[in-house]
């Protein structure tokens, strides 16, 4: 059987932390921005924790160890 490979989006988009856990980017940083206030974007702009729900299908994603 071949290998499986990654998901080259997924690849991208997330990381895994070194507890296992699914980091990603926040939505709502690319536009309209003048509206939001500096405190705002500044915590927009931190990694965000991918939720319980939603990291399994990543980790598929992203195959093996997900590194």
């Amino acid at each position: 059987m071949p290998k499986m490979k990654s998901h080259s989006g997924a690849k991208k988009r997330f990381k895994l932390t070194g507890t296992g856990k699914v980091r990603g980017h926040h939505a709502f940083t690319s536009h309209i921005l003048e509206k939001k206030s500096a405190k705002h974007k500044r915590a927009l702009g931190r990694p965000a924790a991918i939720s319980n729900d939603d990291a399994p299908r990543v980790k598929k994603l992203l195959g093996g160890n997900g590194r």
